[in-house]
């Protein structure tokens, strides 16, 4: 009984390939136990309310649900243990810890109205995915990409484009480009593991620069308290779009995302998954389970002849159109007398959940009935190709249920009040916009959510600023450091949402691109962190002792070219 359970978990070497961790590899077992045991054990002697002073016991939940994730490989199981620490925890009781969490926080994920409506629209997405794939229009999209993009380089190249032009939402983007891209690459042995990564990493990323998208409006709105509090008049938009600059972490991802596919060369684990794929084939490690399950989907897809490629382009062109006019006419009807009709105005009111929604039913709708006037699929077939798609994404859907669960606890208990109060306390203003990026960076990491982890930190950090900067604030919003701070947040809060396995952004990243959650937060996580190193040394603390913009972002363009020479390696195919 205990052999198979031995043989599913990996040795944490083979993790980070840690030579002094290979010590724990037969180990593993009665440690994760030790974490479980002393997890609960704690939680049952512990009794914190939700008005407490935060301590160090707050991140205990999703240190348990990292570490257990990382070692196990299985997120269901890692989240719901986390969860059940985290509710025992403000319970003092590990019985109240199991029952609150089923009645309370599960219930309140599911009944979110923003968190129903992603559920919706992943479910919705699936049934698109199991329409056009069965009608053949997939395939009939892979021959005629494949005409184009005939090498690695250039099918990662294809992705990696297509990642960047769909830049109003990163659940839209990751959903669209993952699964579009997916057999694409398969059939150029691309690891999945690769897939994910450059699907996640153009996601966040590009919606965080992009001049208008959801991010943007939401990321600008979060300054008009702090504004109003010291009498700025600049727009908070003008800040935004003065900051993009210094988002170094989004910017030298993308950078970094280029050179990494001009090179042809790999390192850490992602060197080992795409060398698999390349060697063997295996565009999965054996063994891995992904968050989705498109068996269904390829047998129905090889069942089927290829057809005109655009019985899978037209459904999907209309997913993104439908989605800027629901954006358009939402935000439109939120206007109030007064407010003129400007594209700001419009997005910053626009409902996304519901411009997602109608865009992936409507879509899947169409898909059905285009297929039936083409006479590819009969009713019954079309019906079927849809609810498999559907079924597809029922564990991501399970996945992000408890990832929001997670969230939840955190904000109950104070996880990202301690670790900001941690840093708060020898901040001075050269080294604000570093201090910001990191404390931004473990609040995401550990939450599993960038914009939370704005919403809590931006009312905070900005007058903070504004206080250590002193002089007069409409002066103190256009300062270099000032702008870099107010980034500092956006780029960091990305950072630890693409190095964190609670991430929903990322959950999506690995359930579109049909790949093992864990698989891809590893081999991400050496990239993300070399990334986020860069940002913080050559970007946030050369700004805050006063360097030059142009000189930050040329060095770290520079060390990002020569770093896969240096320590990458050749994946010949």
């Amino acid at each position: 009984m205990i052999m198979p359970v031995m043989k599913k978990l990996q040795p944490i070497s083979e993790i980070y390939n840690f030579p002094l961790l290979m010590l724990f590899g037969k180990y593993k077992l009665p440690i994760i136990v030790l974490i479980i045991v002393s997890a609960v054990v704690i939680s049952s002697q512990v009794d914190i309310t939700i008005e407490s002073k935060p301590s160090w016991i707050s991140i205990i939940p999703p240190l348990v649900a990292i570490t257990l994730a990382l070692l196990t490989r299985d997120t269901l199981v890692s989240l719901f243990i986390g969860i059940w620490v985290g509710v025992s925890l403000l319970n003092g009781n590990i019985i109240r810890g199991l029952t609150g969490f089923l009645d309370t926080y599960l219930v309140d994920a599911i009944s979110n109205r923003g968190h129903a409506s992603i559920l919706l629209f992943t479910l919705g997405f699936g049934g698109i995915i199991g329409v056009i794939s069965t009608n053949g229009g997939m395939r009939g999209i892979v021959n005629a990409v494949a005409r184009f993009a005939k090498s690695r380089r250039r099918g990662q190249l294809a992705t990696a484009i297509m990642g960047l032009l769909i830049f109003f939402d990163d659940y839209a983007n990751s959903l669209l480009v993952g699964n579009m891209m997916r057999p694409f690459t398969d059939k150029l042995k691309i690891s999945r593991e690769k897939l994910s990564y450059l699907v996640d990493s153009t996601a966040a990323p590009i919606a965080s620069l992009a001049v208008i998208s959801t991010w943007s409006i939401f990321q600008m709105s979060l300054l008009e308290g702090p504004y109003q509090q010291y009498g700025v008049v600049e727009s908070p938009y003008i800040t935004f779009l003065r900051s993009i600059p210094y988002s170094y972490y989004c910017l030298f991802t993308i950078i970094f995302i280029f050179i990494n596919i001009y090179s042809k060369r790999e390192y850490g684990p992602m060197l080992s998954a795409e060398r698999r794929a390349c060697e063997t084939g295996e565009v999965l490690r054996p063994g891995a389970t992904p968050l989705t399950d498109v068996s269904q989907i390829d047998e129905a897809q090889a069942s089927k002849t290829a057809t005109h490629w655009s019985n899978a382009m037209i459904p999907i062109l209309l997913v993104i159109l439908l989605t800027f006019a629901g954006l358009y006419f939402t935000g439109l009807h939120a206007l109030t007398d007064g407010m003129s009709k400007s594209i700001r105005n419009i997005i910053g009111g626009a409902d996304s959940y519901a411009a997602l929604l109608w865009a992936s039913y409507i879509t899947g709708f169409s898909a059905i009935i285009l297929s039936l006037a083409k006479r590819i699929l009969t009713l019954k077939e079309a019906i079927d190709a849809w609810m498999g798609g559907m079924k597809s994404m029922v564990t991501a859907c399970a996945v992000l249920v408890l990832a929001w669960s997670l969230g939840k606890v955190c904000a109950d208990i104070k996880t990202a009040e301690f670790l900001v109060s941690v840093s708060a306390g020898f901040i001075t203003p050269q080294i604000l916009p570093a201090i910001t990026f990191i404390t931004a960076a473990a609040i995401s990491f550990s939450t599993g959510t960038s914009w939370a982890t704005m919403s809590i930190l931006i009312p905070i950090v900005m007058p903070m600023a504004v206080q250590l900067l002193g002089g007069e604030p409409n002066v103190v919003v256009a300062s270099p450091v000032f702008t870099s701070t107010f980034a500092s947040v956006l780029s960091g809060s990305v950072l630890g949402d693409h190095c964190s396995p609670l991430s929903d952004t990322t959950i999506l990243s690995s359930t579109a691109s049909s790949a093992d959650h864990i698989d891809h937060v590893r081999t991400q996580l050496p990239y993300a962190l070399t990334v986020g190193i860069i940002a913080l040394v050559v970007g946030y603390l050369i700004i805050g002792f006063g360097g030059n913009w142009l000189i930050t972002v040329i060095l770290g363009i520079g060390i990002i070219a020569i770093l896969f020479p240096l320590f990458g390696k050749l994946v010949k195919p």
